[in-house]
């Protein structure tokens, strides 16, 4: 089922077309990493999205409502890149302010602080918690009422990295359980495994919308194949496959996508002269690179 669709939306601010006939759609139970550089798009769209601002045309539809109405508001959660609390505040008395605020009962703080991890801390004022620990608080409230779709923008910025992967099991967790995901991140390295599609915005057009599988096979970029000679026999290796070699028993070879089982079969042949070998994909940084290369000009903010 269809949570959010985005159809043809159009943007300007003044002279600068921020956006230029955006459309995708993000479905229960599907995380979708939105990319693109700085004032390529993201923070208009996610504005768009959540009905602070609207579009100029286009059609939006958020849990089949219209954006920034009562009953999109309903469902939809938001995760801003920084998030402020009142630092006098505990962790408790925070989460049961915004239950009240959301018409829910302020017994189930302790719920949601347990969820996120932070129980042990609830009874601590907000001014004394990590950054990570003020991420959990908003991941916290924005999981009040059970929302449908999930808007995080830049939601790991200055966590560390046990921080960083506790926070993207919980997005599983919520995606199991049917939450739409839509992240805004910088961060490619970790979103290239904990995403089921990846949108890329530049210049406020969208260059990219596929599985990271498709869009290395659209891009077509080179697989790199690393292979460990044993000892005294990287030479003999390099000659064999035409390769170059690095650290002395590293032998490295670039193929295109459809050479790959080919190549693997050159290397599976040189029998014991060879110990190991790693295929290396694209990573989502070169695909991120390759597609947003390919669209020169244009709008920007």
């Amino acid at each position: 089922m269809t949570t959010l669709t985005l159809s043809r939306v159009t943007r300007t601010f003044e002279t600068n077309r921020a956006l230029s006939d955006v459309g995708f759609d993000v479905a229960a139970g599907e995380r979708v990493a939105l990319l693109g550089h700085n004032g390529a798009g993201k923070s208009t769209l996610m504005k768009i999205i959540l009905g602070l601002i609207a579009a100029d045309s286009g059609e939006i539809s958020v849990c089949g409502a219209r954006p920034g109405s009562a009953e999109a508001r309903r469902h939809v959660a938001y995760l801003p890149e920084n998030v402020a609390f009142h630092p006098a505040l505990t962790g408790l008395e925070q989460l049961r302010f915004y239950l009240r605020l959301r018409g829910q009962s302020p017994r189930l703080a302790m719920d949601l602080l347990e969820r996120v991890g932070l129980v042990h801390a609830a009874t601590r004022r907000i001014g004394t918690y990590s950054k990570g620990m003020r991420q959990r608080v908003g991941l916290a409230q924005a999981l009040i009422g059970r929302p449908r779709l999930m808007v995080l923008d830049e939601p790991t910025s200055g966590l560390d990295p046990v921080s960083r992967r506790d926070f993207y099991a919980m997005l599983d967790v919520l995606a199991a359980e049917g939450a739409a995901i839509l992240l805004s991140s910088h961060a490619l390295t970790e979103v290239e495994a904990r995403t089921d599609r990846i949108v890329i915005l530049s210049r406020g057009v969208m260059v990219a919308n596929d599985t990271l599988a498709n869009l290395r096979r659209a891009a077509a970029l080179p697989i790199r194949l690393q292979v460990t000679a044993r000892p005294g026999a990287a030479d003999a290796v390099a000659a064999e496959l035409a390769a170059g070699r690095r650290n002395g028993v590293m032998v490295d070879l670039s193929c295109a996508h459809d050479e790959k089982m080919a190549s693997l079969g050159r290397i599976a042949a040189l029998g014991g002269l060879v110990e190991d070998v790693d295929v290396l994909p694209p990573s989502l940084e070169d695909i991120y690179s390759h597609f947003s290369h390919l669209h020169q000009g244009g709008p920007q903010r």
